[in-house]
């Protein structure tokens, strides 16, 4: 008789994960570090634990990278990266009351999530105090950027029970992503095709799996997730399903729903992996439509019963070789993206419906070698943004149709962006430095080939002290709205130049089993800053324009520490920025230092019994700026307290949770004339069959 093989594929960042993989309780006195000598895997760290030289009855926690973060263009485990990245795993998702990745992204200390509907339907994610433009985001390392405004970018084709960790990395990233990443990007990593052990967090191998919750608002969410091939094949592939409705919890001044919501999305991801190579492909879409209330109205244009519509296509393919000493990545990729917005809900005779589409394409190649000197990764992409529009863009010489309408897309813009990069990572015991250059050029804005260069640099003086320090640089090409929109008073400018950003950090992680600490101080200094401004002087006759005006300082401190005490954890984390903004005589701006000033997050997670675990979390914020409310009043921004909470009885096959969010009904806005919602409940369950 055969005994089966039992490989282990991923650990999670404790001691005991080995136990965890079998999914069995294990019960033993002394275990030798030999054991883990033939656990190894790609990207994990396998480095001996050190015997302490005296003796003692606790052993010392040793501490497994899961996988390569995306900290630099090579990849690197989180240990050797140089650059702090935020990683959100799988438990963080399972255990946390959220009900989209939008809502997840709220207890990331140094990321500001500006709601004007919950629950996915339209968030602005900004990272130390940039706006919405001003973050890259990435789909399993692909650049998913809408071009043409970065309020819908956060519509994702994938569900909570797909993702295996969002990373987070704070400040430019010009060298590792090129355009788009001048304050920060966020990535988000599903899982492969033949990962079928969790929904929601219930470990599982079975086939299916699938989860439903409902709740206040007329709130209902259903989805499911189907794995096609067993771990054994060199061919894996699932697919998923969601979809979600809420009655949305306010009303128009006519005393119709106006924040209602809607939405579908399916995601299919295979994957071939041999000796030699591993090849990924993805094919997802998201189609939703909510009630936008009063999300763009202002005191002149008091509309309470605007909608908004989007669909959008993502696909790409992407393959790297793992044999010998040049390993090559390719990839290439095409997303769409659709938006219908009505100003008037189901009225276009009193405003027309605003259409746009824009298709992207990109293109990418590099690879990176092991050589004495280090690790040097190399490459180039090529981005093409397509857009065509009702009322964005320059004329066409040929109109194109619009589908399901008699009307026709009589406007775009085309441009393509070029760069290539070059990086390279000493790799030492105790030191590790990353520096690169970002080379880009702009076809649109006839921008001169420009390099942008960083470096990242971590001492480890001990194997539980890490110090970094890094000097970045990054750009930002202007959105299409920005460029073209010139409705209700607005008049944008073609010809705007890119944002450029220079950023300064220093920091550290003290990680002492059981607490760890982290700090970061940084200084961010942005020039050819875009904003829309009025020049007030021209009474009357002022109105909006969009500008490369602004010269922008920052400064901020972050600060957090994690304690796990048996069944307990706990983490706290702090946010401190302060701006310094250009202003001039006579000149308002529309953006003018809306900014979180101050952001905490704390969390208690507790095993109460073998079955029931519990979770309280906890969030204040002070956001500067004003705002002006429909009667001509100004008002500054409240600082708000928000407690959410989670409760889950786990089986062997299912697990049900009864969630509580904004639980003592606080009042508060994100968006000045957008109230949110108070307190909702909700109740879910998910099964592995």
């Amino acid at each position: 008789m055969k005994r089966p093989v039992l490989v282990f594929r991923q650990f999670g960042n404790k001691g005991y994960s080995l136990f965890n993989c079998l999914g069995r309780e294990v019960v033993c006195s002394v275990l030798s570090v030999a054991t883990l000598t033939y656990a190894s895997a790609e990207s994990v760290s396998t480095n001996p634990v050190v015997t302490d030289s005296v003796a003692t009855t606790t052993a010392r926690e040793m501490m497994l990278d899961e996988v390569s973060v995306t900290g630099s263009r090579a990849p690197l485990t989180k240990s050797q990266a140089a650059r702090m990245v935020t990683v959100l795993d799988r438990a963080d998702i399972a255990q946390a009351p959220v009900q989209s990745v939008n809502d997840l992204l709220k207890y990331a200390v140094g990321v500001d999530v500006r709601q004007r509907g919950p629950m996915g339907a339209q968030t602005d994610i900004s990272i130390r105090g940039g706006t919405s433009e001003q973050v890259i985001l990435l789909l399993n390392g692909i650049n998913i950027c809408d071009p043409q405004t970065g309020h819908n970018t956060m519509d994702l084709p994938v569900d909570l029970s797909d993702i295996v960790r969002i990373e987070v990395i704070e400040g430019p990233a010009g060298r590792i992503y090129g355009t788009s990443s001048m304050a920060g990007a966020i990535n988000i990593v599903t899982k492969k095709g033949g990962e079928r052990r969790e929904v929601r967090g219930k470990r599982n191998d079975s086939a299916l799996q699938m989860h439903a919750e409902g709740g206040s608002f007329g709130y209902a969410n259903l989805g499911l997730r189907y794995s096609l091939t067993s771990h054994l094949s060199q061919l894996t592939s699932s697919l998923s399903a969601n979809y979600a409705r809420s009655d949305g919890w306010s009303r128009s001044k006519a005393g119709r729903l106006n924040t209602d919501y809607s939405g579908a999305k399916g995601f299919y991801q295979g994957g071939y992996e041999s000796e030699a190579v591993r090849l990924d492909w993805h094919l997802g879409v998201s189609d939703k439509g909510w009630g936008s209330g009063t999300f763009w109205a202002s005191p002149q244009w008091q509309a309470d019963e605007q909608y908004e519509h989007t669909t959008k296509w993502f696909s790409a393919i992407q393959g790297h070789t793992k044999q010998g000493p040049l390993h090559l990545n390719a990839c290439l990729y095409w997303n769409q993206h659709r938006d219908r917005y009505e100003g008037y809900r189901g009225q276009p005779e009193k405003m027309k419906y605003n259409y746009n589409r824009t298709n992207v394409y990109g293109v990418s190649a590099g690879g990176y070698f092991d050589w004495q000197a280090g690790r040097t990764a190399f490459g180039a992409e090529l981005r093409n943004e397509d857009l065509v529009s009702g009322n964005l863009g320059e004329p066409l010489s040929q109109p194109h149709h619009i589908k399901g309408t008699d009307r026709d897309y009589t406007l775009g813009v085309n441009r393509t962006n070029i760069s290539g990069y070059i990086e390279h990572n000493v790799l030492l015991p105790q030191v590790t430095v990353s520096a690169g250059l970002v080379a880009v050029k702009n076809t649109w804005s006839n921008m001169n080939m420009t390099i942008y260069p960083g470096i990242d640099v971590s001492y480890s003086p001990t194997p539980q002290w890490k110090l970094h320090a890094s000097y970045n640089t990054s750009l930002r090409m202007p959105s299409f709205t920005e460029m073209y929109y010139k409705l209700q008073g607005y008049s944008a400018n073609p010809h705007l130049e890119p944002e450029e950003m220079q950023a300064i950090e220093l920091g550290s992680t003290l990680h002492c089993s059981p607490l760890t600490i982290h700090t970061a101080l940084w200084h961010h200094h942005g020039s050819n800053m875009i904003d829309w401004i009025m020049d007030t002087s021209k009474g009357s006759e002022a109105g909006w324009q969009s500008v490369n005006h602004t010269t922008l300082n920052s400064i901020g401190v972050e600060a957090g520490a994690q304690l796990s005490i048996v069944n307990y954890q706990l983490s706290i984390n702090y946010s401190y920025i302060h701006q310094d903004k250009q202003q001039e005589e006579n000149i308002v701006s529309q953006y003018a230092l809306e900014y979180l000033r101050h952001k905490l997050t704390a969390k208690v997670q507790t095993q109460i019994t073998q079955r029931l675990s519990w979770g309280l979390y906890f969030r204040w914020q002070d956001r500067m700026g004003s705002y002006t409310d429909f009667d001509g009043q100004k008002h500054d921004y409240e600082p708000y307290a928000v407690v959410d909470s989670r409760l889950t009885w786990t089986q062997a096959t299912w697990l049900a949770y009864i969630e509580a969010n904004n639980l003592f009904d606080t009042t508060y806005r994100d968006y000045g004339l957008v109230p949110q919602p108070g307190r909702w409940f909700t109740v879910g369950f998910s099964i592995s069959l």
